[in-house]
């Protein structure tokens, strides 16, 4: 099983829950419509990586999202997340109504920081994702669409979350295509406190 670092301790999820449209202007950038509820979709364990690939039988995209440990009922710690996705086979699937799965799922398709434990989740979180040292993703709580305690409230509507899972919250714009050697830094901050970050090289 993949694991996490959550302060010092090591976790195996179980599952990864995302939401995605949960920006509007990421959602006008994709071109797709803004949602009714949110739109969930998961990633199962075996798609944890700690190497950044630019390439999985086509070539990948990157979207930075803050990210939630689920413990006994509530979010119980913060990371950076990166959702990576086979962007041509998502299009395509989207356009035949079909499941996003296999743009979303594969292996090595969820990067996390380290977690750092939270007594609640602070309503002035916000990420920030830097390429070769220039800002290309960021975005705060109050930009979503549906905040987390929405969605963990969504979720737990019509699916069971286990003690280390983790939740997804969306990306905002300024998604885009992952080159090899490409140097990425994720951060998370509580206003202007850095809470946890990691660099990843894209192979």
């Amino acid at each position: 099983m993949k694991t996490i670092i959550v302060d010092n301790r090591v976790i195996s999820p179980s599952k990864i829950v995302c939401c995605g449209r949960n920006y509007v202007e990421h959602i006008e950038e994709l071109g797709s419509e803004v949602p009714d509820e949110p739109v969930i979709f998961m990633k199962p364990n075996s798609a944890i990586s700690e190497q950044l690939h630019s390439f999985h039988l086509e070539p990948l995209h990157y979207e930075g999202e803050l990210s939630f440990l689920f413990e006994d009922g509530r979010f119980s710690a913060v990371g950076f997340g990166l959702d990576i996705t086979k962007r041509a086979l998502q299009n395509k699937l989207k356009s035949k109504g079909l499941p996003w799965e296999r743009s979303k799922a594969f292996d090595g398709s969820a990067l996390f920081s380290k977690f750092i434990g939270i007594d609640q989740v602070s309503q002035n979180l916000s990420l920030e994702l830097s390429i070769n040292g220039k800002v290309v993703q960021s975005g705060d709580i109050s930009l979503m669409l549906y905040k987390p305690h929405d969605i963990l409230l969504h979720i737990q509507s019509f699916i069971s979350l286990n003690n280390g899972d983790i939740v997804m919250t969306g990306t905002p714009k300024g998604v885009g295509q992952i080159n090899s050697k490409d140097l990425f830094c994720g951060k998370v901050m509580d206003n202007d406190s850095l809470m946890t970050s990691s660099e990843w090289v894209a192979s």
